[in-house]
């Protein structure tokens, strides 16, 4: 497998894969009628290494990049299906299917405006700047992925619509707009997915970026290592690639890789201990985070072995997120209270070098809320949060509460204990009289 040519299948390959998994003919239908709202894209190294085709479709991690029927409202699937059945139009099914994607929240937390930089009155396309210190650059030809996961926040860049995708591929503007910001000493790339690119490409968005004195650190969010190993092993330009990361450590950044692991499984392979320490061996750090998934990965002996496995590798654990408020959220999302749970029992089995670690983490409008514990206070249970990152920096590490609520899934769905609105939310303006 380790010198193989990428190879990936879309939805086109999807009724076959189906198959393996031991669907029917109706099943396959409403899988497929999901997947015209979602997109699926997956490999050959993830169907044939990573997936149990005897356990499937209840195998985690065919779970993590295969659609479910279920995922979507049943009324919009028995519609689609319905459309698919009878050979509909493809332009009747496209309608239908964006109509579906409107109502799942695209874009979360402010994407779309609260985060768009700007210079002057003109916004900065393909830019994200919610954090005074990080900018997020979305390289144009890094938007896909060797593998989409079902369950994916940013589902939103890869169905084709021009006016839900972040995408840049002016570099100038990204360095002219962090030169206009000296607090900013971070760059994130993300997608997508940025390891998709090929070294030339990579190359023409990182070496304008090491000429940038402020900048402290160039990170990569990057599922490359889990979907694709080979990217840093056999793949044509993996040495090459190498190369790059070496010249960005030389010129003092710390290039931090942020590793999407969401399955013990995705860690076993001995490509992606191969891979790992090729890119260690340059001074990248891999830093690594997913989020918790109902079905996948809620259970806290799965993390304590993927953090366990991690830091033997040589990686640093850095979050474990809540599933974001978007796409099929309430099929994946984990309640608040058993996320705690989850991160309590996984962080209280794993050795101090392991407890990096921060979570459970909401990357929500006002910044990441960390769910610290449930507590009895005053004679009330209460959730205890604090903020990791915020909009506004004074918000940064204050404690603060929330009503206990065990079916509460995101920071909306909670109330604020001994006040009357969380520090984030700014008081009711006074009425004003007019003259």
């Amino acid at each position: 497998m380790g010198a193989r040519r990428f190879k990936a299948y879309t939805s086109k390959h999807l009724d076959e894969l189906l198959q393996r998994a031991g669907l029917d003919e109706e099943e396959r239908l409403r899988v497929r009628a999901v997947a015209t709202v979602l997109p699926f894209r997956t490999n050959a190294y993830v169907v044939e290494e990573l997936i149990d085709w005897s356990s499937a479709p209840d195998d985690p991690i065919y779970r993590l990049v295969f659609p479910q029927a279920d995922m979507l409202p049943a009324a919009d699937v028995t519609r689609l299906a319905e459309l698919l059945r009878t050979g509909a139009p493809n332009d009747e099914i496209q309608r239908l299917a964006a109509a579906v994607r409107l109502r799942l929240n695209p874009h979360p937390a402010g994407q779309m405006d609260l985060n768009v930089p700007r210079i002057g009155r003109e916004p900065m396309r393909g830019m994200q700047h919610k954090y005074p210190e990080t900018v997020l650059f979305f390289p144009k030809q890094g938007q896909t992925c060797h593998a989409y996961c079902t369950y994916c926040f940013r589902w939103a860049q890869f169905v084709g619509d021009a006016d839900l995708k972040f995408a840049s591929d002016d570099v100038a503007q990204l360095v002219a707009y962090v030169k206009e910001h000296p607090e900013i000493t971070s760059v994130l790339l993300t997608g997508g997915d940025p390891m998709i690119m090929g070294e030339p490409v990579l190359r023409r968005y990182i070496e304008p970026l090491l000429e940038l004195e402020q900048l402290e650190s160039i990170r990569i969010g990057t599922k490359s290592l889990a979907y694709w190993p080979q990217r840093f092993t056999t793949d044509p330009d993996a040495d090459d690639t190498l190369r790059l990361f070496e010249q960005a450590v030389a010129a003092g950044k710390n290039l931090a890789f942020m590793a999407h692991f969401s399955h013990l499984r995705e860690l076993e392979s001995d490509l992606v201990a191969t891979a790992v320490r090729r890119i260690l061996d340059t001074g990248a750090v891999i830093r690594t985070q997913a989020p918790l998934i109902r079905s996948i990965n809620d259970d806290p002996e799965v993390w304590s072995a993927m953090w366990r496995r991690q830091l033997g590798m040589g990686m640093v654990p850095y979050y474990m997120f809540v599933e974001r408020d978007t796409g099929p959220q309430d099929y994946f999302a984990v309640p608040l209270a058993r996320a705690y749970e989850v991160f309590r029992d996984a962080y209280a089995s794993v050795s101090g070098l392991c407890r990096t670690v921060r979570g459970p983490s909401m990357s929500a409008t006002p910044g990441k809320v960390c769910v610290d514990g449930v507590a009895e206070l005053a004679g009330q249970k209460v959730f205890v949060l604090h903020m990791i990152q915020a909009r506004d920096p004074s918000l940064v590490g204050r404690p603060f509460f929330a009503r206990y609520d065990p079916q509460a899934t995101w920071l909306s769905d909670l109330r604020p204990a001994f006040a009357d609105r969380f520090p984030f939310e700014q008081a009711p303006q006074e009425t004003r009289l007019s003259a």
